[in-house]
């Protein structure tokens, strides 16, 4: 039975652990049709550019908006307990949403990176998989948070259109820490 007014939650972390994942494997992809490539620099110079750019991107991608997680998870409010009130996302079906409707931009991404590739062989893929790294560290950090305060942090899917933690966030819901299918950090169970 479903309640009137009765509405969706998707983990957070299982947002930041996808799209960190999906980063990470496009980034690889690039970066190894990128290694055929001989391009402008050589592939030497555009190794040592990609794993800087790697560096670099692991870091902006885990630092951005920490304050603004944080804040969210100390903010939060349980999730009522009202029977249908709220419905709780499966992993898959977040994991599934989520690729949805960035389909289009990793498949844009992945063909920007394989193109650079004849200036700077390999670095565009590097940079991807960089983001996809320190946004899997991100979710990691969250699973800590989440253990930490025996909690797991919830959010409605249709305020993460700019990300878990973007403007259109209004705040984040929470539950004990055996609801939905998938651990603290967004991890199958």
């Amino acid at each position: 039975m479903v309640v009137r007014g009765a509405y969706a939650l998707s983990r957070v972390a299982v947002l930041v652990r996808t799209s960190g994942t999906w980063l990470w494997w496009t980034g690889l992809a690039a970066a190894a049709a990128g290694a055929a490539v001989p391009g402008l620099t050589g592939r030497r110079i555009g190794l040592f550019a990609g794993l800087a750019l790697f560096v670099v991107g692991a870091a902006v991608s885990f630092l951005a908006r920490q304050g603004r997680y944080r804040r969210l998870a100390e903010e939060a409010v349980k999730v009522p307990k009202a029977p249908g009130a709220v419905v709780l996302q499966d992993r898959a079906v977040t994991a599934r949403l989520w690729l949805r409707s960035r389909r289009g931009w990793l498949l844009l991404a992945l063909v920007a990176a394989v193109a650079s590739s004849f200036l700077v062989p390999v670095a565009a893929g590097l940079l991807l998989a960089g983001l996809g790294a320190g946004l899997r560290f991100k979710a990691a950090r969250l699973g800590r948070l989440e253990s930490e305060h025996e909690v797991l942090l919830w959010v409605r899917p249709e305020q993460v259109r700019r990300g878990p933690a973007g403007k259109d966030v209004t705040g984040y819901e929470t539950t004990g820490v055996r609801a939905g299918d998938a651990r603290p950090g967004g991890a199958r169970r």
